[in-house]
């Protein structure tokens, strides 16, 4: 597998440890002989220690064969988070560090989470390109203001805060960009 075929939700192999990709930025080359990077940020899955690290286009990585299957949270508690697979009912508990991007997004009716399985061990999460929170706290709405007018900050039910626009008052569902933690619409 090459370093630009790399997205989020992949798992390789380096230097022995099993990473999972959580975000991929691209940097594009500023000369005409520099080459595009790929700066890659994850997790190792047996420690969870944080990995950051650029590629050329072309260097070769080791990918894992994993296995994606839909689950959902079932509880959280001093153990982490423990999810059932949607399909076999079977449970799998993370430590909250492992998942510590994702956990402002979960609740427990999220639709659309996806498990990575290796060799019968939940790896990691991912979660679903947008999800739908309540504001629980922000300033008051403004009547008459416009979709395009300034933004204020709002408290999501997760505890999640976002730039929302100042017409959303508390008790609104809103929908959330999942990877770039912005407001996409009213739900």
């Amino acid at each position: 597998m090459k370093a630009n075929e790399l997205k989020r939700g992949a798992v390789f192999q380096l230097d022995g440890k099993n990473i999972v990709v959580k975000h991929v930025q691209v940097q594009s080359p500023s000369s005409r002989s520099g080459s595009t990077l790929y700066k890659v940020r994850g997790h190792d899955v047996s420690s969870g220690q944080k990995f950051e690290r650029s590629f050329k286009g072309d260097e070769s990585v080791t990918g894992i064969e994993i296995l994606r299957c839909g689950v959902q949270l079932l509880y959280r508690d001093a153990d982490g988070c423990t999810f059932m697979d949607r399909e076999s009912y079977e449970q799998f508990t993370l430590a909250e560090e492992r998942i510590e991007d994702e956990l402002p997004f979960l609740t427990e009716d999220l639709e659309g989470v996806t498990a990575l399985i290796s060799d019968g061990v939940l790896l990691s999460i991912e979660l679903p390109a947008s999800v739908v929170l309540e504001i629980e706290e922000c300033a008051p709405g403004i009547k008459g203001a416009s979709s395009s007018a300034r933004t204020k900050p709002a408290t999501l039910s997760t505890g999640l805060v976002v730039q929302v626009p100042e017409y959303l008052t508390p008790g609104e569902k809103i929908k959330v960009n999942t990877e770039t933690r912005e407001f996409m619409s009213r739900a």
